[in-house]
């Protein structure tokens, strides 16, 4: 897990990382890949259709057209010797078991959170707790741009430990997604100068 040495494709001085972005249906995944991502980003979005809303029901309540159905993935430079590769899971809880692969290898992960929709953040925030080595820490996207619940109430009802940085985070913003991504590598690296997540740095 962790930082990795350069892939073949990269320059001999870079550094590659992987960072999952995790979370409940709708609740930013795409938007945030899509914000950042310095090609064009690859998703799997697909129509809803009457069917799915059987086996989806949560659709139905934000409105969306689409749905991602295997993932979305997407690339920044965020330093001159540092390469990000983003990973957004599907949020429909038939896919969850996508999520292991997803996760394999991850240096970090964030999981956006809707405060309209708070209860469909449990499983993303479950899962990293629980089901997972990935560290990682949580992020709230501000809808509208507004900021409607304070993030000690938010921590208080997904009842996250104190260890979990809790941020908020405008995924449709570029800076505010970079600065989030940057949390997130930096309660990794964080994490292993205590030696509670061995072998996250690998250089080449």
């Amino acid at each position: 897990m962790g930082l990795k040495s350069s892939p073949d494709s990269l320059p001999p001085h870079m550094t590659s990382a992987k960072i999952v972005v995790a979370g409940g249906f709708g609740v930013g995944k795409t938007t945030l890949v899509g914000s950042v991502s310095e090609i064009p980003p690859v998703n799997t979005e697909a129509w809803m259709t009457q069917a799915a809303k059987s086996v989806d029901p949560e659709t139905g309540a934000t409105g969306k057209a689409t749905t991602t159905v295997a993932m979305d993935f997407g690339r920044i430079t965020l330093a001159e010797d540092l390469v990000l590769y983003l990973f957004g899971t599907p949020g429909q809880a038939r896919f969850w078991p996508m999520w292991d692969d997803l996760s394999r290898g991850a240096s970090a992960a964030v999981v956006l959170v809707d405060t309209r929709r708070l209860d469909t953040s449990f499983a993303a925030v479950n899962y990293f707790e629980n089901d997972s080595d990935v560290p990682f820490i949580v992020a709230v996207n501000l809808f509208d741009g507004e900021q409607t619940h304070r993030l000690a109430e938010v921590r208080d009802a997904l009842q996250l430990t104190a260890e979990v940085p809790l941020v908020a985070c405008d995924a449709r913003d570029r800076g505010s997604a970079v600065a989030t991504l940057t949390a997130a590598l930096t309660h990794t690296m964080r994490r292993t100068s205590v030696g509670t997540t061995p072998g996250v740095l690998a250089t080449r």
